[in-house]
């Protein structure tokens, strides 16, 4: 048994997700944790609300609510749609926790001890208008890289450059739309990444097995230009984690918090303490996830992002630990996804474009949600979200394929020899070539879902479902009941065998779907047919099983097209 310590990018708390974040962090996630707990490994998978920086602040000012309330409110709010997506989190925190605090003000002051901490002066655009100094995000304005007209003062979203709110042109307050800025100075901590630059190049220069896609990004952000730059870690805002040389104060930074990005990768660390106090647990059974001096050092630790968030995983949260010389575990799989569109734009919470996570549960179930995203993720490239597509996809590969057969082969045998597996007959050289072909195909797809390979690991699920309606059609056990009985038992009883197998392999993508199959063939749970002989043979003639319920219904023209039009591409 291996330990697989799991964590997907912490959403921030501003709003529901829209399904471009989903396939970005969270469900694939959620489809390797499930995958290694159902082959018996230990798993501990983590993840968390963001909840402090400007989006929580703005967000929370436009409902009218204290922030902390609204903060609260929209953990709960996530939390619940996360549970309808089945996200299987072990713990799903929250980086306004104690924990975070306690430990984020731990690392400043470690990383202080060790001269990586430098306090800069520094110009600040200021609202006249708002009274306030306007960090990051509540400034707008055009992106001075690709000339896009809503980039953030800490990000382009449209071409993921890094920014600073004094670089966009033609500024605005984001709070008031005010023009009337002007620029004071201010004090901030700033972290020496650059100290660190070596040491995190031969870090990631280790990394073999990584995607290009992420190790591009970390490439560029080290050697591109000037290389990695120092990076603020303080703000003047309200909320957040005021800053802290651990527990003492720190001189000059009275009324500061510490920036969003510094505190929010931390809060994977801090989610295993609040998951071991949630659970009764001690201490020592969080760190032995985290530090290498007590029990991590044989933890597997993956990580799941959108490419957006790459710079801030491969390099400043690696920086914070290493930069600490504390013992922490670093990550050792790092797996980003391009970006997901939306019918010919693209997905956005901020401009509110696209489907998001609460719609699209109120109109089908999660399955075919997480089917059509998980075979359809943006993993070599963007990928785009037709309603075309996902009706074409649930229909034939859900409805006719898997449905299909789970149905078929069910209602033929109830109809010849009722609700029970049928004995009699043996098996020939069509079963044995099905039972090769199968334990070649489970196999692959064994080997696919190791590597993260989220299409290709559905492109062999599909194939292997396909395998049953491939033998039924040859087999034709309805033909062969005519003449040999005992045959046609031997055929349906293979065929019935099949269906826990499929539900043990379909269950880290289609969770619900599974349980549904495994309840129909009244059984509480299912192996993974690690021996596929063995799992074949596992039900016993006079097994009792009952005919399912539809698995899934297919989507209408009607029905597609009605959502097509609801789901235009803004939210209201």
């Amino acid at each position: 048994m291996t330990r697989h310590l799991i964590t997907s990018a912490i959403p921030y708390i501003n709003g529901i997700k829209h399904l471009g974040n989903l396939i970005g962090s969270q469900l694939p996630a959620d489809l390797y944790a499930r995958y290694q707990r159902g082959r018996g490994n230990e798993v501990l998978f983590l993840c968390a609300t963001d909840e402090h920086g400007t989006p929580a602040e703005l967000a929370a000012a436009k409902a009218g609510k204290p922030v902390a309330d609204y903060c609260a409110e929209m953990h709960a709010v996530q939390a619940e749609i996360a549970r309808g997506f089945r996200l299987s989190f072990d713990h799903f925190g929250r980086s306004s926790s104690p924990q975070n605090h306690a430990l984020t003000q731990h690392f400043a002051g470690k990383l202080a001890d060790n001269g990586l901490i430098r306090e800069v002066s520094e110009k600040q655009v200021y609202s006249i208008t708002d009274g306030r100094f306007l960090p990051d995000r509540y400034i707008e304005g055009t992106c001075p890289n690709c000339g896009y007209d809503k980039a953030r003062g800490d990000q382009c979203e449209n071409c993921t450059k890094q920014l600073d709110p004094t670089d966009l042109i033609d500024p605005r307050s984001a709070i008031s739309g005010s023009t009337d800025l002007e620029v004071r100075e201010t004090k901030h901590l700033y972290l020496c990444q650059s100290a660190l630059k070596d040491d995190l190049d031969k870090w990631i220069d280790s990394k073999t097995d990584w995607p290009v896609l992420t190790t591009s990004i970390a490439k560029k952000w080290l050697h591109d230009g000037d290389g990695l730059q120092d990076r603020g870690i303080t703000r003047d805002l309200d909320w957040g984690i005021p800053v802290k040389r651990g527990d003492q104060d720190w001189p000059g930074m009275e009324g500061k918090v510490f920036y969003v990005w510094f505190d929010a990768p931390i809060e994977y660390i801090a989610c295993a303490g609040e998951w071991a106090e949630a659970n009764g647990k001690s201490d020592a059974d969080w760190q032995r996830w985290w530090r290498t001096d007590k029990g991590a050092a044989d933890v597997r630790y993956t990580q799941f992002m959108g490419k957006d968030n790459v710079p801030f995983h491969t390099l400043s949260f690696p920086a914070t630990i290493l930069g600490s010389g504390e013992p922490w575990k670093l990550v050792d799989h790092l797996k980003s996804f391009n970006y997901l569109n939306y019918d010919g734009g693209q997905f956005s919470t901020s401009q509110g474009r696209g489907i998001f996570m609460d719609q699209a549960l109120d109109i089908l179930p999660a399955d075919y949600w997480r089917w059509w995203l998980l075979s359809h993720a943006p993993e070599s490239s963007d990928s785009e979200f037709t309603w075309e597509n996902f009706q074409v996809s649930v229909n034939k590969d859900l409805a006719d394929v898997l449905g299909n057969f789970v149905s078929r082969i069910t209602k033929f045998c109830r109809s010849k020899f009722g609700e029970a597996v049928p004995q009699g007959g043996s098996y020939g050289p069509a079963e044995t070539t099905l039972i090769a072909d199968l334990t070649t195909r489970i196999r692959a797809y064994e080997t696919f879902m190791e590597a993260m390979e989220v299409r290709k690991s559905a492109q062999e699920l599909r194939a292997i479902w396909s395998l049953g309606n491939e033998y039924l059609q040859a087999a034709a056990p309805w033909s062969t009941f005519k003449t040999d009985p005992e045959q046609a038992a031997a055929q349906t009883r293979l065929a019935l065998c099949l269906i826990p197998i499929y539900a043990a392999l379909s269950a880290p993508f289609i969770p619900d779907a599974s349980a549904s199959i495994l309840a129909s063939m009244k059984l509480d749970n299912f192996d993974w047919p690690e021996d596929v002989d063995a799992a074949l043979a596992a039900l016993q003639a006079g097994h009792a099983f009952d005919v399912p319920e539809v698995l899934f219904a297919k989507i209408s023209d009607e029905d597609r097209e009605d959502w097509q039009q609801r789901f235009a591409g803004i939210r209201t």
